[in-house]
């Protein structure tokens, strides 16, 4: 499961998700028998602004790798970031979620996270 979210780009650095430690693969849980997955992930700061976008980026990116069975979770981690609850919910809300990925600007932010990078 990590190699599909490994690369994803940081939104505001020049760095992936998994070189700033914001994901890590012991913090991926995946139930092949009951199709699910749960990621959770740590911001680089307690108050960062894109963590938001962050969650957003892992879901689309593990809707868009696995087969559509699987029920994705998205959490924060326990403790690092100021509105972990506020946070939660929101990537957690399928109409939320929805509403986001309609947003142009928003999709654009996702989409440019998740292009490969060469080099």
């Amino acid at each position: 499961m990590f190699y599909h979210i490994r690369d994803i780009k940081d939104p505001e650095h020049p760095y992936s998700l998994e070189e700033l430690k914001v994901i890590t693969e012991d913090a991926i849980e995946v139930d092949d028998k009951r199709s699910y997955v749960r990621v959770t992930f740590t911001p680089t700061v307690e108050h960062c602004s894109m963590a938001t976008v962050i969650g957003l980026c892992l879901r689309v990116k593990l809707l868009r790798s696995l087969p559509s069975r699987y029920k994705v979770d998205i959490k924060v981690a326990p403790g690092t970031h100021a509105t972990e609850a506020a946070v939660n919910k929101q990537l957690n809300d399928k109409e939320r979620v929805a509403a986001a990925l309609e947003n142009p600007n928003l999709l654009d932010m996702v989409d440019e996270c998740l292009a490969p990078s060469y080099g």
